[in-house]
């Protein structure tokens, strides 16, 4: 079991994995990609120390670069799942489970959103982000999921306990395995209602009728997992107190995910101090 676990390999999480292995905690750094920073395409021209611009997915590789030179363990993999259970934090990725003392949330915001007619308008009124969340609602209902990784398999591991009358939309994508569930490959073009969700349209003109969408694209954002586990989200923000600790004794959050300033300076701050909340904490939890 770990003391600390990071989700996120950005500036936020590898400076809070820093701080805390010159104090003497040894975290373990999981992320599939280097976050939003990798798909910037400006360099970077207003970072302390840099006299000439720096492309932003350098400075980021150049941030793992220092952690692993410490002896920081980092994991390559896509997490799909935070839940905790007796003060103990179970970590789930496409590949393997982690356990830990405690979590820090430092994937950031997704930049990306579903460009599909009708997406935002039935964002929480049909369309769900997230099962355990949402999926007690649309037992005995018609459901799509919307995906083809892992992270839409694990969704679906917990949907179809819940129900039966289940569409796979994998939109273009290909399944690496088969399912007792009518599965439609074809893009999606529209979301279709009046006041809720009713619909899905497709590339070949088919219209599928559904009560609700849970969509599980590539791999869970913060506040998905925020949802997962039941922290409190105000205004697409984790709300966080002066420790930078949520709701949820333990689970920390810093970076894009808490708002403020979306800057690379502001992210390291927050994992330098998110680094002493956490000592603390460890100190008074062993004792």
């Amino acid at each position: 079991m770990k003391d600390v676990l990071i989700v996120g390999l950005g500036p936020a999480g590898i400076s809070a994995a820093i701080y805390l292995k010159r104090s003497g905690v040894d975290p373990l750094l999981i992320g599939k990609d280097l976050g939003n920073l990798e798909l910037f395409p400006l360099p970077i021209e207003n970072y302390y120390g840099f006299p000439e611009p720096i492309h932003s997915k350098t400075l980021v590789q150049n941030g793992i670069a220092q952690a692993q030179h410490l002896g920081i363990e980092i994991k390559k993999e896509a997490v799909i799942e935070i839940a905790e259970k007796d003060s103990i934090f179970y970590v789930k990725t496409a590949q393997n489970e982690y356990l830990a003392k405690t979590v820090i949330l430092a994937s950031g915001k997704k930049l990306k959103s579903f460009s599909v007619p009708g997406f935002n308008k039935f964002k929480g009124k049909g369309i769900s982000f997230c099962a355990t969340c949402d999926g007690f609602f649309y037992r005995r209902k018609k459901i799509a999921i919307i995906g083809h990784s892992a992270y839409m398999k694990n969704e679906l591991a917990y949907l179809s306990q819940l129900n039966q009358d289940i569409t796979i939309f994998t939109n273009g994508e290909t399944l690496d395995e088969t399912f007792p569930f009518l599965i439609v490959k074809e893009k999606i073009t529209k979301f279709l209602g009046d006041q809720k969700l009713t619909g899905i349209k497709t590339s070949d003109g088919q219209i599928y009728s559904i009560d609700g969408a849970f969509v599980a694209v590539d791999s869970p954002g913060s506040l998905e997992f925020a949802q997962q586990i039941g922290i409190i989200v105000e205004k697409g923000n984790v709300v966080v107190d002066k420790k930078y600790q949520t709701n949820i004794p333990g689970l920390f959050a810093i970076g894009d995910i808490i708002g403020g300033k979306l800057q690379i300076a502001k992210a390291v701050y927050d994992g330098m101090m998110v680094a002493d909340d956490i000592k603390r904490y460890l100190k008074n939890k062993n004792k």
